[in-house]
């Protein structure tokens, strides 16, 4: 799964479980502002990404990921 579509579908339906508000998913999405989850969620989240794709995002990288879309080029990256 190297295609960004794939991904970026994949990544859509972890979201779901957490998108509480049912917020339209695009590339400009973002956690915090658009979606309001809190650190914990954000955990959770990252877990459940990390376990799909097989990966490791460190601190440094969540901290960078702002977006739905940067998420997807992250682990897109990761992925390579």
């Amino acid at each position: 799964m190297s295609n960004r579509q794939e991904i970026e579908t994949t990544v859509h339906r972890l979201i779901e479980p957490f998108n509480k508000k049912g917020v339209a998913l695009t590339d400009a999405t973002t956690f915090a502002g658009d979606l309001e989850w809190d650190s914990l969620t954000v955990m959770d989240f990252v877990a459940a990404v990390e376990d799909e794709f097989d990966i490791i995002i460190t601190m440094n990288m969540q901290a960078e990921i702002e977006t739905v879309g940067q998420l997807v080029d992250a682990v897109g990256k990761l992925r390579a």
